[in-house]
């Protein structure tokens, strides 16, 4: 049963044009194509670059978040309580108002303090800043690294000039050393990203990143079985481009430095509303829906890579909208809203009222007691005062 899910998988009309089969795809010695075995290469790649971004964020990133200053906030810790915590790890982190009564009356309660723990509680799950800071850090580098390795590689292919040049000689494009690895680096990061996604920070798009990296690895994984190397060079080229600016500009805005964080937010926009909704579009969905007509017909191979490009489209206009979102509050306010797609700290909202309150009280009580020792001494002595000096300047007048 393997061997005939085996054989039907790799049928040559799902991954070939119409009229080449894989024996037209034989390496010799001069020759080498992409062959799929070679993929299995990036998953010990990826787990060495676990590795190394652990040792990197230890090494580095920490200390380095502690030199430039920055801090991570300090929490109010949630009172141990075994009924809780078995309810918040359980059942619900976010409970409703029925199961807080319920809560509270188990534990013998008010209702608030049992709001209290719960958003303690949560804060106590939530990312440190410092945290934050080696995240951006490592993908800052890799992003710089991966950007300046695409364009080293590609600077002197013709395809990055000439869009036409995916598809000359298309399938039998021969793969060069070069090419190899500048995939190979790509596809073992984005599985590195997949084994790390739950220790890593959890913003509110965290959806749309499983679908990101599902179709990143999907069109890097099939572009290369189906020899669309110069078209997949192309994909990560642009991408890598917007990224160098976003991660730099969370650096940054973790250190507190506002007017340059708000400057590389401002420069991240402008290149990703480009070269995702502008150069992506033309250079690589205009170029593999029509530009390969001109070489072949269309086939399974065709309809499966254009649905997985669109799929990226699609995830860069929901991500366009909220970068548009946050440049038009900037440009109204003149000042960076936080980033949509973080997870921000619940506040003790019902301890700050309380204070609040206790404050009140105490400015009424403290201007009761003035009024009130004005109001004695107006009728004490004071009042008995004034009345002589008006009296005696009454009789002076008189």
């Amino acid at each position: 049963m393997a061997r005939s899910l085996y054989e039907w998988l790799w049928q040559h009309e799902f991954w070939l044009p119409p009229g080449i089969t894989w024996e037209d795809m034989q390496e010799s010695e001069d020759t080498h194509y992409p062959q799929p075995r070679d993929l299995l290469l990036s998953i010990p790649f990826a787990l060495t670059l676990v590795v190394i971004r652990r040792a990197f964020e230890r090494a580095v990133a920490l200390p380095l978040s502690i030199k430039l200053g920055v801090r991570d906030k300090q929490r109010p810790k949630a009172q141990p309580n075994p009924v809780l915590e078995t309810f918040y790890s359980t059942r619900c982190k976010n409970p409703e108002e029925g199961e807080l009564l319920s809560l509270a009356k188990q534990c013998d309660l008010p209702v608030r303090k049992v709001e209290k723990w719960f958003r303690r509680r949560r804060n106590m799950d939530r990312p440190s800043l410092s945290k934050k800071f080696s995240e951006a850090c490592w993908r800052f580098t890799f992003y710089i690294i991966s950007f300046f390795t695409g364009l080293a590689v590609l600077y002197d292919k013709p395809w990055l000039w000439d869009h036409r040049e995916c598809w000359t000689g298309y399938p039998q494009q021969p793969l060069q050393p070069s090419l190899f690895w500048y995939y190979m680096l790509e596809l073992s990061f984005y599985w590195s990203l997949v084994f790390t996604l739950p220790f890593d920070v959890k913003r509110k798009d965290f959806k749309e990143q499983i679908v990101h990296h599902a179709a990143t690895i999907f069109l890097i994984s099939f572009s290369y079985c189906a020899n669309y190397i110069r078209i997949g060079t192309l994909v990560m080229v642009i991408h890598d481009a917007s990224d160098c600016f976003l991660e730099p500009t969370k650096i940054f805005n973790y250190m507190k430095w506002k007017k340059t964080c708000d400057s590389l937010f401002m420069i991240f926009s402008a290149v990703f509303l480009i070269s995702r909704l502008v150069i992506y579009p033309y250079t690589v969905l205009y170029n593999t829906y029509y530009y390969s007509m001109e070489i072949f017909q269309p086939f399974f191979g065709y309809y499966f890579v254009n649905v997985l490009l669109i799929i990226l489209q699609l995830l860069h206009v929901f991500w366009s909208c909220l970068i548009i979102h946050m440049v038009y509050k900037f440009i109204l306010q003149g000042t960076m809203e936080k980033d949509m797609r973080s997870d921000t700290e619940e506040s003790d909202k019902d301890e700050e009222r309380d204070k609040t309150r206790e404050k009140e009280k105490n400015g009424m009580t403290c201007f009761s007691n003035i009024t009130s020792n004005g109001y004695i001494q107006r009728n004490g002595s004071e009042p008995l005062d004034s009345r002589a000096h008006l009296a005696n300047g009454y009789a002076k007048e008189r």
